[in-house]
């Protein structure tokens, strides 16, 4: 199993119109071949010394069976046309992915 972490950097004000354009390629992303989870959160206070928090940062967590679905993931058809919706909100984007030991 593939697990990525991706986070992306959003410009400041505009996380709820993120969200929403998110939100709606969900479904499809979960019907994609090998997706075994596809999840939107953002930094909790919980207080822990080390943890940095940034409120315009959202970060998913991804399951993909295979590292092969998830590159066929990144051209999907939806995914391409989402790129282009968040084209201008997007500032930044670090991404993980890691494979269990």
């Amino acid at each position: 199993m593939i697990n990525v972490i991706a986070s992306i950097t959003i410009k400041e004000g505009r996380v709820p119109e993120f969200i929403e354009i998110f939100k709606a390629n969900i479904p499809l992303v979960l019907k994609e071949k090998g997706c075994i989870g596809y999840l939107p959160t953002m930094d909790v206070d919980s207080g822990l010394p080390p943890q940095e928090r940034d409120e315009n940062v959202v970060t998913i967590i991804e399951q993909w069976e295979t590292l092969a679905d998830l590159k066929a993931h990144l051209t999907a058809p939806h995914m391409l046309t989402y790129k282009e919706k968040v084209g201008d909100i997007v500032v930044g984007l670090s991404l993980k992915v890691l494979q269990g030991i």
